[in-house]
């Protein structure tokens, strides 16, 4: 399945989350150099960006049309800027009202969690409609009133014209499900012991929404993974709720930024992390896992198929997730006779799964209770390459990052990989690795691009069908002209689109492209 790329409108480009962009007609690799190719301008923005930024075209601000780009920050602010030229925002909201008392959530507020500092608000990728012209997200907050602390997790409906909210938004969100989990006889979601890590999925109406815990750990209570629909036209209107473990704990969803992978009939993909496993036991814990879940309406979500490693507990033991990397659903055509839709996934050790997504392969269902899987490898070199990824794919190449080690593509053929990396770059990337995109147009003029993470942010640019040979990076230019002058957020790829790369950073929006020729270095 091929999507057209007029506009970036959810993680990772697309349903599938390949990363891929097969119409970049501008950005050809004989352009990307130091010469002709280098920083534009560096749009602020009033905190951190986790999220990647989502692009629209052609769409109409106070009369006036501009391409958008669009950038949300856990100072709990979302902002629409004109994507091609510096400007002040063509619009800003916030969700903060500190006179009223209420601000973004602290460290201290999350049990002294740092993953995310030193604010929690908006950290999940939103997704656009287009048919309706609404962007969706979720901001978490703190009140401080007489009634004394709470705190929220809220989806809002945004117009993407104004910022104005829609759909009866914002929806305070909560979820319930039957499970003695929590010591009862149902699970509640506490919006203080969660936070919104992956980004959000609409499906055929529904915005769905996942969650995941503070670290390891929950200082109020049992914690466990979550997946909850909304209404996408009735934002308070709940239409689905999936607990990973509702008689046990933990099996948070975060995949590291990845937002659910979604097929073409709706079908939802996520990757859990470790904690209580019983599926195979006739239990409805799903820890350790990479889920297919079917089923909407105003009922829970179920599994449809799993796939969980014979592993599983010595992973869940030793803190190596599944549910780390994030999960992408492969084009058809890196299909087989035997395997026609595959999925692709890893963990936290660095095993690389390729899955029949028809026929996920369920626990130890393999000979001699082995992974009935279409194929698994190690792709990591020692212990301590790590898996914390997305990968993207590019005809017949799959890219994939782990800690400490360069990027390296894989060629699938026949509907396996070849194990050993057909390629690599010359550099490794440190904790914790890279989430690349890639651009094209069709076939031809494939490049990949990848943020280097380190005290300040290095963007980089290789031939698609030799990661050898970098075409480009933003310290290669004379003094400092194409820094980002930041370092960047764990997870953040870069947003390709329109001869222009998108890059996020702890402060700012750094915009790259070809410079006009007047104006050539």
């Amino acid at each position: 399945m091929a999507w057209a790329q007029d506009a970036v409108l959810t993680y990772h480009n697309d349903p599938y989350r390949t990363g891929l962009n097969l119409h970049e007609t501008i950005l050809r690799p004989s352009d990307i150099n130091g010469a002709s190719f280098g920083k534009l301008f560096t749009q602020r923005v009033d905190g951190n960006v986790y999220t990647q930024p989502l692009y629209v075209p052609h769409l109409s601000i106070g009369g006036v049309t501009h391409n958008v780009i669009f950038v949300a920050t856990e100072h709990d602010s979302v902002y629409a800027f004109d994507a091609d030229t510096y400007q002040a925002p063509l619009w800003h909201v916030n969700f903060l009202d500190a006179a009223a008392g209420v601000t973004t959530v602290s460290v201290e507020d999350a049990g002294g969690c740092k993953q995310i500092a030193p604010e929690i608000g908006i950290t999940d990728t939103p997704v656009i409609d287009l048919t309706t012209n609404t962007l969706y997200l979720v901001a978490m907050t703190k009140l401080v009133s007489g009634r004394g602390t709470q705190f929220f997790q809220e989806l809002h409906a945004l117009e993407l014209s104004s910022g104005a909210e829609k759909f009866g938004g914002p929806c305070t969100l909560g979820a319930m499900s039957p499970g003695v989990g929590d010591g009862g006889a149902m699970d509640i979601l506490n919006p203080r012991s969660y936070k919104n890590r992956s980004g959000l999925a609409l499906v055929n109406g529904t915005v769905y929404i996942a969650f995941t815990s503070h670290c390891d750990f929950n200082n109020w209570g049992t914690y466990h993974g979550w997946l909850i629909g909304y209404n996408a036209q009735a934002v308070t209107q709940q239409e689905g709720v999936f607990n990973v473990t509702p008689d046990g704990s933990e099996g948070s969803i975060w995949s590291s930024g990845d937002a659910p992978s979604v097929d073409k009939v709706g079908n939802l993909y996520v990757e859990t992390a470790n904690g209580t496993f019983d599926a195979d036991q006739g239990g409805h814990d799903y820890s350790s896992s990479i889920l297919r879940l079917s089923g909407t309406g105003t009922s829970f979500l179920k599994v449809a198929d799993y796939f969980t490693p014979s592993n599983q507990g010595d992973l869940s033991d030793h803190d190596q997730d599944v549910g780390s990397v994030g999960q992408i659903l492969l084009p058809d055509t890196y299909g087989s006779s035997a395997h026609h839709h595959l999925l692709t996934g890893g963990d936290k050790t660095g095993e690389i799964y390729l899955l029949d997504r028809d026929h996920l392969g369920g626990y130890r269902n393999g000979k001699g209770g082995s992974d009935a899987v279409v194929q698994e490898f190690h792709a990591a070199a020692l212990h301590n390459n790590q898996c914390f990824s997305t990968p993207a794919c590019f005809d017949g190449f799959v890219y994939w990052s782990m800690v400490a080690q360069p990027l390296k593509a894989y060629h699938l053929t026949h509907g396996r990989y070849r194990t050993r990396a057909s390629s690599e770059t010359p550099e490794k990337f440190a904790y914790p690795g890279c989430t690349p995109s890639v651009s094209s147009d069709g076939k031809r003029n494939g490049i990949v691009w990848a943020i280097q993470p380190g005290k300040t942010a290095v963007l980089r640019a290789y031939d698609a069908t030799n990661l050898a040979h970098e075409l480009y990076n933003s310290t290669q230019a004379a003094g400092r002209r194409d820094s980002t002058g930041s370092p960047n957020n764990k997870f953040t790829p870069p947003t390709i689109i329109n001869g222009k790369v998108y890059v996020p950073t702890s402060n700012s929006l750094v915009v790259y492209g070809l410079f006009p020729a007047s104006s050539m270095p």
